[in-house]
């Protein structure tokens, strides 16, 4: 279902919107953080937009890490704070990190010399974040360090990463990483925990401007029966269509003959289940678009639905 937030709309940036996202529980090992940062590049490649993002990591560090890091950024900005954008004044006292990815020039010039994340960082936390690091590498998975990635939930900790696309301003496609500290919350200390999430309606905006298909048309398959008789071998025809990945649909109503051939026009190819046809082991598969009709072995249905489709 929708997602709703209470800032201002922008492009990309809705009231309501959508997530899809990826959770690993139990390991607090780098692998996860690997795996869960390989299929996100995976998604990429599928959705055709790999060659223009770009990965960027950081590592927050465990949670007293940050804190006396947090510590001493708050005591070297409260010094400058005359020279801070009005969002990271308020951000000073709120969610100070957060003020490392402002987008006001003048702000990041005087965090040019502000203290650096890594130099709080304890050797676990480096060792971890040097573990992903070469878990990527390995993967040919291209990525950069932005010391200033601190993503906007307080509740993240160690390894954090975003996905960009380079020809785009509306900011992160995908984010997540680590977020022990809110399993901890919950009272459970023993379960570690990473995940993913990318904004829908972004992906959507970025592929339309990169002129590739968000929506790929769904080669569907009608499966309808010629009678009640007909009915419980069609719903195990259906069953063993879905079973080979193919998008099935089936009368439960119990519409007529004509009525459910009405309701398959939407669809890619129809099969019909009849009597005559079903007691030869075979049934009538007919193209949708052009009218035409062939007789097919169940079996060998089966075996070729794919290739029929063009999957």
């Amino acid at each position: 279902g929708p997602m709703f937030r209470y800032e201002r709309p922008q492009k990309g940036r809705y009231r309501q919107f959508h997530q899809l996202g990826v959770e690993s529980f139990g390991s607090a090992l780098p692998d996860a953080d690997a795996e869960l940062i390989a299929m996100t590049h995976l998604m990429w490649q599928e959705l055709g937009l790999n060659n223009e993002m770009r990965l960027q990591l950081n590592s927050l560090g465990e949670l007293d890490e940050r804190y006396a890091y947090r510590e001493a950024l708050v005591a070297y900005l409260t010094d400058k704070k005359d020279q801070l954008d009005e969002d990271s004044k308020r951000r000073l006292t709120t969610n100070p990190l957060r003020i490392l990815d402002s987008k006001e020039a003048s702000t990041q010039a005087v965090l040019a010399d502000a203290p650096k994340l890594a130099d709080f960082l304890g050797e676990e936390s480096v060792a971890h974040f040097e573990q992903v690091k070469a878990y990527l590498t390995a993967l040919n998975i291209d990525f950069e360090i932005n010391p200033h990635l601190v993503r906007g939930l307080d509740y993240y900790s160690g390894m954090v990463f975003e996905v960009f696309d380079t020809t785009s301003d509306l900011g992160a496609l995908a984010g997540g990483g680590t977020y022990d500290a809110l399993t901890k919350a919950f009272g459970r200390d023993d379960i570690s925990a990473t995940g993913v999430a990318g904004g829908v309606e972004r992906m959507i905006i970025t592929m339309e401007g990169q002129k590739i298909a968000a929506i790929v048309p769904i080669q569907m398959v009608s499966v309808v029966y010629v009678n009640e008789e007909m009915k419980a071998p069609a719903m195990n025809l259906a069953s063993k269509l879905r079973q080979k990945q193919i998008p099935v649909t089936i009368d439960v109503t119990g519409k007529s003959l004509s009525k459910q051939m009405e309701h398959a026009s939407g669809s890619t190819f129809a099969v019909i289940v009849g009597p005559k046809e079903y007691a030869d082991d075979s049934v009538v598969l007919r193209n949708m678009n052009d009218g035409k009709e062939n007789t097919m072995k169940i079996n060998n249905l089966l075996e070729s639905i794919s290739s029929i489709l063009n999957l």
